[in-house]
Parts: structure tokens; sequence; C-alpha cells
């Protein structure tokens, strides 16, 4: 788990010692049972201010960081068409549902971006990977590390890992600057159209109209 401090208004992670041991050695698909224990949790125990108006920026600040985050998610453009073929492709091949899906449009996509330290353009640019508290991933390196999880021929892996990082993200970059001119985009989250995935989504609440899910705020 992560536990989290606050200290001179930054946010410093803290990890506790059996989520180091998962980090070093990756995480195991999460049974249905252990969900929760899967979870990254932040401390909700606010600082303490030395006065009154450090105790209302305190309060503030507090209420705008989540109590809990989920591990390896793929925060991707909801709108674009051809990002959302690569999630539908992920969800069939994953069968053991290792890896979760969040819009960089929605509300449940600012916690882990605050995490990271990115805004909604760079994963506009650049799809995001969430591995753990210490581990993201972008653009083409951030596929990678979802195939990883998937049940692929050894085979595909290394061939794909044997292709330098830097040719591997000019091809990348290059189709994401073109993306919507060649395959489209949609107005709304496109997983709105297709609820047999949602389950998979940590933002479906507020996909099908129910706001955002408590909880992240």
């Amino acid at each position: 788990m992560l536990a989290r401090t606050l200290a001179g208004g930054r946010v410093v992670p803290r990890l506790a010692a059996p989520l180091v041991g998962l980090l070093r050695r990756g995480y195991a698909p999460p049974t249905s049972s252990a969900a929760a224990a899967d979870d990254l949790v932040i401390d909700e125990d606010p600082p303490r201010a030395a006065s009154p108006s450090a105790a209302t920026a305190t309060g503030t600040m507090a209420a705008t960081i989540p109590t809990v985050l989920q591990p390896r998610v793929l925060i991707y453009d909801g709108v674009c068409h051809l990002c959302h073929r690569g999630v539908k492709w992920v969800i069939r091949v994953d069968k053991h549902a290792k890896i979760k899906f969040c819009c960089v449009q929605s509300k449940a996509a600012e916690p882990y971006l605050r995490l990271v330290g990115m805004d909604r353009e760079d994963v506009l640019r650049r799809v995001l990977f969430i591995e753990g508290p210490e581990a993201y991933y972008e653009g083409s390196t951030a596929a990678l590390k979802v195939a990883s999880y998937l049940p692929l021929p050894y085979s595909v892996l290394s061939s794909l890992l044997i292709v330098p990082t830097p040719l591997r993200d000019v091809v990348y970059d290059y189709i994401a600057r073109n993306r919507y001119d060649w395959f489209g985009k949609d107005d709304e989250c496109i997983a709105t159209k297709d609820k047999d995935i949602l389950e998979r989504f940590i933002d479906r609440e507020e996909i099908l109209g129910g706001g955002p899910n408590d909880s992240f705020f």
C-alpha cells in the first residue's frame, strides 16, 4: 500500500514495506476478495496547521487529495477511435483483468495525473500507464508495459523490445498526431457505446452519467 504525507506543501510518497516487495517482483493478478488490498491507499489524516489560515489552506489541499488509487491503470484519450480499438483489444486478450482503464477526459483521471505530475494535454499526446506509485510509462513504452501483462507469445514481446525506444517513439508520435484524421473521434467517451466493457473502467460511473466515483474524491 502507498502511504502519503504532506510536508512543506508537497505530497511526499511513503511506501509501506509490503508494496515495496510487490513492486520489485511485479504485481500478481488480484482475486476479487483481495481487490481492496491491491489499491494504493493514501493517509487520510491531514497535517497539523500552525494557524487558522494555514488550517484552511491545509483543509483545502487535503480535500483535493484522493484517498484511494488503483494500480495498473491505462489512461487514454477516450474520444479517439484508434485508442478505443486498442482498449477493446486489450480487454479481449486480458482474461485475468489485470489492466484497468480510465478516459483522460474524466474527473477520475485527475488524481492519477497529479500523482505523476502530468496534465491532460500530456496524455492526449502520449497514452499513460500507471503501474504503481513510482512506476509509470508513456507512449510506446506504456503500450509495451501493458503488453507485458498480457498472455502474448514471448516471440512477439521480444521482437518489440529489440526496437530502440527512440525509433518506437517516432512511429508512435507520428500516428498519435494523425489519429483523428485517419481514424476519427467522438464528442464523448466512446466507451458509452460499449457498455459491456465498462466493468474494466474506473470512471464507469461518470461514463454512465452518475458522477465521479466516491472512491476517488
